[in-house]
């Protein structure tokens, strides 16, 4: 084996059991959601309650990421991770803001000691590393934290009047959370540096020209629409999805040839699948197909 060939099956293999080991401590640290929550709010909605909707709800602090938000999301995304029922996830906030940041008097008085031994915002990345699609439906300001947390979902939606940026460097600090990791590799590096050493935010519209944003929405219809979308996506395989959700993310940590060869695997795996066959018996029967998501 050549040591071009050995570095990239090395990058794979690393991927996967990063893969694994994300599952394990998600399942862990968070069983089950609690019965009620302090800073957001939760139901199932769409067809069959198969949509679950997740809203953010610090209206006084426009949605702040305090720490108590932070654990409170985490829990309630794997706990709809974990439920057979439901096959997609929303994420959301109110009209004026989705959420404007990490809370800054939370972090005020922080050291760097006290930040490296706790890992702090290292939890944050839960939020990617869901098995179902997650969606952000963003209204009003997404900024620092709030824009870190749109990019960590799988599809972004915006409303017309949303502002996305990363403005820590106002504050005498840097983005901590994929500021200048996620917004990179979905911009481009000018549009990046831009962003996160001005700290000005863009528009609704900006973002959607230049791929931060899927699609944009009156404000009003966002998280409708939204729904609509994850409710498309909860029609499908679960366990199918699921195989494509870890296909397409792969893209953006693999080099090319090694992730083609993810694919292709991840591909070859749907044919080990009760859904696959049942799939493709319905498309040449001409019916609906009957999904068991095994």
């Amino acid at each position: 084996m050549s040591l071009a060939r050995s570095k990239v099956f090395g990058l794979t293999r690393q991927y996967i059991h990063q893969q694994a080991t994300t599952s394990v401590l998600i399942s862990r640290n968070f069983c089950a959601a609690p019965p009620s929550y302090q800073y957001i709010k939760t139901e199932k909605t769409g067809t069959d309650g198969r949509v679950a909707l997740i809203q953010l709800n610090r209206p006084k602090a426009l949605n702040a990421l305090c720490d108590g938000l932070m654990t409170e999301l985490t829990q309630a995304l794997t706990a709809f991770n974990n439920d057979k029922t439901v096959g997609a996830i929303v994420i959301t906030g109110s009209e004026k803001a989705f959420a404007a940041g990490a809370d800054i008097k939370e972090m005020q008085n922080k050291t760097m000691a006290e930040n490296y031994t706790t890992g702090f915002l290292e939890y944050w990345e839960n939020v990617s590393k869901m098995r179902k699609p997650v969606i952000a439906a963003v209204n009003g300001y997404a900024l620092g934290g709030g824009c870190e947390v749109a990019m960590m979902c799988d599809i972004v939606y915006a409303g017309e009047k949303a502002k996305f940026g990363q403005p820590e460097i106002t504050i005498g600090t840097i983005p901590g959370g994929g500021g200048t990791q996620r917004l990179t590799r979905a911009i481009g590096k000018s549009r990046a540096m831009e962003m996160n050493l001005t700290g000005t935010p863009i528009s609704a519209q900006e973002a959607s020209d230049w791929g931060l944003v899927a699609r944009i929405f009156p404000p009003e219809s966002l998280v409708e629409e939204a729904i609509k979308k994850a409710d498309k996506i909860a029609s499908h395989s679960k366990i199918i999805v699921q195989l494509c959700k870890e296909a397409t993310n792969a893209s953006q940590e693999l080099p090319l040839q090694e992730g083609l060869r993810l694919e292709k695997r991840l591909f070859h795996a749907t044919f080990a699948t009760n859904d696959r066959k049942e799939g493709m018996t319905a498309f040449v029967e001409k019916r609906k197909p009957a999904w068991t998501d095994s």
